[in-house]
């Protein structure tokens, strides 16, 4: 269950929002949906207001807003937990 933002609205109404996720930069994201490549997993390559990633699939890159990216983020996996010699890629 995603983490939430309690505000406190006007008139004491109550907004939750999805808190904003902690990424560094060479984090490996994994989003809701696949890229048309058939990709799952992006690699951040910029923080700042918006979050730049790569496709890991294709190469592509994109920018993504913070919130866009809290809402379409399913996993963060940190530059410590990657597997080095994943299966995507080949050894010789």
């Amino acid at each position: 269950m995603p983490n939430f933002e309690i505000v406190a609205g006007l008139y004491h109404h109550v907004i939750m929002r999805p808190m904003l996720p902690e990424i560094d930069l060479d984090d490996v994201v994994r989003l809701r949906k696949a890229h048309p490549c058939g990709s799952y997993k992006w690699k951040v390559v910029r923080l700042g207001a918006d979050i730049g990633l790569e496709c890991l699939g294709c190469q592509r890159r994109i920018l993504l807003s913070r919130r866009k990216l809290a809402r379409r983020l399913k996993r963060v996996i940190p530059v410590a937990e990657q597997d080095l010699t994943s299966p995507d890629q080949s050894t010789s």
